[in-house]
């Protein structure tokens, strides 16, 4: 399944985490903004973008939450 938000596919975030240093991400994904982006536009796409690679990590330290468990709280949100 291919996810897309906000005009960025993750798994090209997910490949420049793998070869690339924060520094070149960062660039490649301004260079990838329109002409005419603003200042919030660039600061909204490197913070999703930090976000991703930060997820990430923790996914890689085993900091994630099984999908289980996930499904146990939303159904109790839903039902509070």
């Amino acid at each position: 399944m291919l996810i897309i938000c906000r005009d960025i596919d993750l798994r090209t975030i997910i490949w420049y985490n793998l070869i690339m240093k924060s520094k070149e991400i960062a660039l490649k994904t301004i260079e990838q903004l329109p002409e005419d982006a603003s200042w919030e536009d660039i600061q909204e796409r490197i913070n999703f973008v930090a976000g991703v690679r930060k997820g990430l990590r923790e996914l890689d330290e085993g900091k994630g939450v099984p999908h289980d468990k996930v499904r146990e709280e939303f159904a109790e949100w839903l039902t509070n």
